[in-house]
């Protein structure tokens, strides 16, 4: 497939760059995560492993058990957004290594960051809500998320029964799409980066020690329904928490849905702009689920700005917000979480009926 191609950049985007760097050089600050993002992860991982080792090897009673999988998960979820998201963006800190230690969690997790990369990094960012390309809105036969995906009769119900596929978006990642992509050599229809000797070792390496630390060990500690039991609860809630908050930042009744041109492989919009009318923003004043999800309800300053780090984005959201006013481009904010949640659902229940 040929790739599209966007509006060559105008002034919006070109000034958009100029004021932030501005704002850092005039704040003096470093665009990377610095300390605070440095304690946060260590606080995060640091509970991950506590959790993690108290279940396996001092295991507490079922009620306790399964409540703190629950946790397991969340905390899993809230690594991967502040932690790993940061680190493969390049965000996390000024050391190479030390960003790919960040994004290596993923894969000790279960995933690949290879894959991620691919997927989410140069696809997912480069043509968000591109239809045919963007890999995210990829949830068919199941779900219709985006309005030129084909219609099915269960579509109907889908804004009542997506919750359980996002549960199941986690254990699908891992024990079937990474494989999917590694044999397919694609992601979507765009071609898969060869992968080096490297990449390999990594992908099955990390893949193996995955299966001894969260399938093996426990089933040998604590029995194969106790585990199997303890690790769906882990693995739904991880799954949900990842899948919710990346959807309320692009599937929702105000973000775009973007078609090429079917012979130029066009795009009308330069990138800068393709990005803010296909991304939402929610809750960007709750401090509490800013710090869990690691900014991403900031999504229209990390699409724009990926490589700067989330603990930056309340600064930038002030620079953007007044870029869009001037230019009079729609910036699109749900002020709570649970108006952008009832957005999503409203978004997936217009697609089953339209």
């Amino acid at each position: 497939m040929q790739a599209p191609k966007f509006a060559a950049s105008r002034s919006f985007h070109q000034e958009l760059k100029r004021r932030t760097n501005a704002y850092f050089q005039e704040a003096g600050k470093s665009t990377t995560g610095g300390k605070r993002l440095l304690f946060k992860a260590c606080l995060l991982t640091g509970t991950f492993v506590a959790v993690y080792l108290h279940l396996v090897f001092w295991t507490p009673a079922p009620a306790l058990a399964l409540a703190e999988c629950a946790l397991l998960g969340l905390v899993g979820a809230a690594i991967g957004f502040n932690v790993m998201h940061d680190g493969a963006h390049g965000s996390f800190s000024k050391s190479k290594w030390v960003n790919q230690f960040a994004s290596f969690t993923l894969n000790v997790m279960g995933g690949n960051s290879f894959m991620w990369n691919m997927k989410h990094n140069l696809i997912h960012h480069m043509y968000t809500n591109v239809e045919g390309v963007d890999d995210d809105l990829d949830a068919q036969p199941w779900l219709r998320l985006s309005p030129e995906q084909p219609r099915r009769k269960l579509h109907r119900f889908q804004h009542l029964y997506f919750w359980f596929f996002y549960a199941l978006l986690f254990i699908a990642w891992i024990f079937y799409m990474d494989y999917q992509k590694y044999f397919k050599g694609k992601i979507g229809e765009m071609p898969l980066k060869k992968m080096t000797a490297s990449d390999q070792s990594v992908f099955w390496g990390f893949k193996v020690l995955h299966l001894g630390l969260f399938v093996a060990l426990p089933i040998y500690t604590v029995g194969f329904l106790g585990w199997l039991a303890g690790f769906l609860v882990f693995m739904a809630l991880a799954g949900f928490t990842l899948s919710i908050v990346f959807q309320l930042a692009h599937t929702v009744e105000h973000t775009s849905f973007v078609i090429p041109h079917e012979t130029t492989r066009k795009i009308e919009d330069e990138w800068a702009i393709h990005q803010i009318k296909t991304t939402a923003n929610f809750a960007t004043d709750n401090k509490v689920i800013s710090w869990l999800v690691g900014g991403l309800n900031f999504q229209v300053e990390h699409h724009l700005f990926p490589t700067i780090s989330h603990v930056h984005y309340p600064a930038l959201n002030k620079i953007i917000r007044q870029m869009c006013e001037e230019f009079n481009i729609e910036y699109n904010e749900y002020p709570k979480m649970r108006y952008a949640v009832a957005s999503h659902v409203a978004h997936l229940r217009e697609l089953g009926r339209a």
